[in-house]
């Protein structure tokens, strides 16, 4: 059997055995039918940052990048940029003219401050930090030298959404937060971007020193293809219900989502998420309707205290007989997968699959502007990281099955 081996899961890829088995495992989590009602079920307030008045809402994370690069013109403008990252949003970077310069990412996806502002020089523009599944960089001491030093933050939380740092959220800290929602979400796209407006500096003023407002950031977006929702929405629906295949709410589901393909036009195209590779011309498309509706619907206090169990249940079951990359779980994280280190990833994910469990065989693409051999620990990173599920939708039954099938392969490790 084989599996999809980039650094992003292809549910399209997965068998359909497999994503309607009752026991199927999946990387991201599902779609509960009754937040598609007309007065979602929400439990409480939006956290942040969908509290927010001034999120713009986008397609997918890539696209609130490219928006964020152009509203602050840092086309020509150098941005140091963490060595270890998936790849679309350098692409994004570049392709909005940003000349990227790295600094250093450590084995356990640590970034050190002092590296960070040790590569700065009188061309830096803004300093680019990831905050790696969750666990925040030193975002603290990097705000307060990007302030006192005029440098624009640029926070990534495409893995960290509903993550905080003590009890401050990830993405509050900097000049930009970028959101990836369907990552931590059940909803099939969606993006966000996230701009602080206080103008320190001048920071934010234009070439004739005029203040550049956030509503600049919105114009030009439009709605997405339907059948691109749809086409992702259904398959979240259905491994939520967990029918098995042939059982009537699985051909219901699947007629569902044949009949949105045929019904919609053939010229419309289904915009995936989940790629490696950027298509400006899907740069100007928004999140749908339906996923905002979905996120209103989400218990968020429920979904990060689920992770969190979860996460430590793995760190219990899987420690000193697997190397991990995080042995702890420091208040506020909100994890999105559990990384395990293994110089065997692609068989162990393959293993993993034969199960019904789908893991992430996360970020092994190298990217020209950093070859193998420059970074060794990213590279090393690139080359043993692999991440099992811990979302909210995973339960202590699944974790010990999970655990069990590793603990049966730890001699392929």
């Amino acid at each position: 059997m084989s599996i999809p081996t980039t650094s992003e899961p292809d549910s399209a890829a997965v068998p359909e055995r497999l994503v309607t088995s009752r026991d199927f495992v999946s990387v991201y989590p599902t779609l509960d039918l009754r937040a598609l009602l007309p007065r979602p079920w929400r439990r409480e307030a939006p956290a942040f940052p969908f509290a927010n008045s001034g999120l713009h809402y986008y397609y997918l994370a890539r696209n609130g990048i490219y928006a964020m690069a152009q509203h602050w013109k840092l086309a020509g403008q150098e941005v140091l940029f963490p060595a270890y990252f998936h790849g679309v949003e350098l692409q994004t970077l570049i392709a909005a003219g940003v000349r990227p310069r790295f600094y250093p990412v450590h084995g356990n996806m640590e970034v050190r401050a002092e590296e960070v502002l040790a590569a700065i020089t009188p061309q830096t523009r803004a300093v680019y930090l990831i905050h790696y599944l969750g666990f925040p960089g030193p975002v603290e001491q990097l705000a307060e030298e990007c302030r006192a030093r005029g440098l624009l933050l640029i926070e990534d939380c495409a893995l960290a959404l509903l993550s905080c740092q003590d009890d401050r959220p990830l993405g509050s800290f900097g000049d930009a937060g970028i959101f990836c929602i369907y990552k931590s979400l059940p909803v099939p796209n969606g993006g966000a971007l996230l701009l602080r407006e206080d103008n320190t500096h001048g920071r934010y003023a234009d070439a004739a020193g005029k203040p550049v407002g956030s509503a600049t950031v919105g114009e030009g977006i439009r709605r997405p293809p339907l059948k691109s929702t749809l086409v992702s929405m259904v398959p979240a629906i259905w491994r939520n219900l967990k029918y098995p295949q042939g059982g009537p709410f699985h051909r219901l589901l699947y007629k569902l989502r044949t009949i949105a393909k045929a019904s919609l036009s053939d010229n419309t195209e289904v915009v995936p998420v989940g790629t490696n590779e950027l298509d400006p011309s899907t740069l100007q498309l928004g999140m749908s309707d339906i996923c905002r509706r979905i996120v209103s619907a989400q218990p968020f206090a429920d979904v990060v205290e689920r992770r969190r169990r979860n996460f430590l249940h793995l760190i219990d079951r899987l420690k000193g007989m697997v190397p991990l990359v995080f042995n702890q779980l420091p208040d506020g994280v909100c994890p999105l997968f559990f990384p395990v280190l293994t110089s065997n990833k692609v068989r162990i994910a393959e293993r993993l699959f034969e199960v019904g469990i789908e893991t992430v065989n996360f970020w092994s693409l190298y990217h020209p502007q950093v070859p193998r051999g420059v970074f060794p620990e990213v590279d090393r990173l690139r080359e043993t990281v692999l991440e099992l599920p811990c979302h909210q939708d995973v339960s202590p039954q699944d974790i010990e099955r999970l655990a069990g099938a590793l603990w049966k392969l730890r001699s392929e490790l």
